[in-house]
């Protein structure tokens, strides 16, 4: 398909919110034995629950390698529509496109400048040339046209309202683009994703490898009303963090003028890496180490919003009950469903980092 040599903004095409219409949903299917434990196969049941869990709302597009193809066609239901395609890792969220739409109902891509991660922490593996390439393979079996962005951006540090809205953390996208500056961000923000407004919030999840993802940390339910992850406890250190943002976000108006709805959503745990879910991961050198002891940047707001559905991580802890019964409260005109996590937790992320929702338009 076609590379357009202009912006979303300037041709009339906008990110919409997630709550509305998809046409379907990606999926990679992990393997990486640097990144997984025990080859991938704990990883590769989470994977395969959460893909069923989103089936039943909407279709899913499992992208496998060659190699583990028949692995993961024998794995999954009939539902799942299973292609080969190269890639490093299972992110899609921040691998693949995200997608635009015009008000005539027409569907393109932006493809960002991916670079695992790094700034200001070193990347997460050594090479990523697959994934560097995999926004433009995934926008050619869509079918749909692609805009190039030199944002260096992955897909889990933006949310947006379908209103003009966009939000995101100063902690990510300033330290992945430092000659830009925070203007020059914004700028790049409200071109690609048609937006009309950033609303900038400070530092992501405590622990959050990806360096402050907001869809860790806060998203939209509807335009005007957000999510936000949260503890009591003031010696944690994800308070002040939580704190800073609902400061941000209370003091905030958003692109139609409206003054936000908060709802605070209790994290779990804190959860840590025990030394038996460190073993199994294969050490290579440039990529990112799992250790015993290290705390997980476990969050609840980290879900997917289906159509009809929501599909929620649950982690085997004590606060799961309550944060089902909010989501639930949250979105009485969807079914919520939970999906057990932690394996997709130990790789660095959770549901909403494992997905890419492709809009009806």
């Amino acid at each position: 398909m076609a590379t357009i040599d202009s912006t979303p903004k300037q041709d009339g095409f906008h990110m919409p919110g997630e709550f509305e219409p998809h046409a379907g949903c990606w999926m990679l299917w992990p393997e990486r034995p640097d990144n997984w434990r025990m080859s991938a196969k704990p990883a590769q049941a989470a994977f395969s629950e959460v893909a069923e869990a989103i089936a039943r709302f909407e279709p899913v597009t499992m992208g496998v390698s060659k190699a583990q193809y028949v692995e993961a066609r024998q794995n999954l239901s009939a539902a799942i529509r299973v292609v080969e395609i190269p890639y490093d890792d299972s992110w899609i969220r921040d691998t693949g496109p995200t997608f635009v739409v015009s008000g005539e109902g027409l569907v393109r891509g932006v493809d960002w400048e991916f670079k695992a991660w790094s700034g200001p922490e070193p990347p997460h593996y050594a090479s990523w040339d697959r994934d560097a390439l995999l926004a433009r393979k995934v926008l050619d079996l869509e079918r749909a046209d692609r805009y190039e962005s030199d944002l260096v951006l992955e897909g889990g540090s933006i949310h947006a309202d379908g209103e003009g809205t966009v939000l995101t953390t100063e902690e990510c996208l300033l330290n992945r683009n430092p000659d830009l500056g925070r203007e020059g961000v914004e700028e790049k923000l409200i071109q690609y994703l048609g937006a009309e407004q950033v609303l900038w919030l400070g530092e992501g999840v405590h622990g959050d490898g990806t360096s402050g993802h907001v869809d860790n940390l806060c998203c939209f339910v509807r335009p005007g009303v957000v999510a936000l992850t949260w503890t009591d406890d003031r010696s944690d250190p994800q308070s002040q963090r939580s704190m800073d943002a609902y400061e941000r976000l209370s003091a905030a108006r958003d692109a139609r003028g409206r003054k936000l709805e908060i709802h605070r959503v209790r994290q779990p745990g804190p959860l840590y890496r025990t030394k038996e879910e460190a073993q199994g991961v294969v050490e290579v050198e440039g990529t990112k180490r799992r250790q015993a002891g290290e705390r997980l940047p476990a969050s609840y707001i980290n879900f997917y919003i289906p159509n009809g559905g929501i599909v929620a991580p649950s982690f085997g802890d004590p606060h799961d009950e309550p944060a089902l019964a909010k989501l639930r409260e949250l979105f009485p005109d969807r079914k919520v469903v939970t999906v057990p996590a932690r394996e997709i937790l130990l790789g660095g992320g959770c549901i909403h980092c494992i997905v890419q929702q492709r809009p009806r338009g």
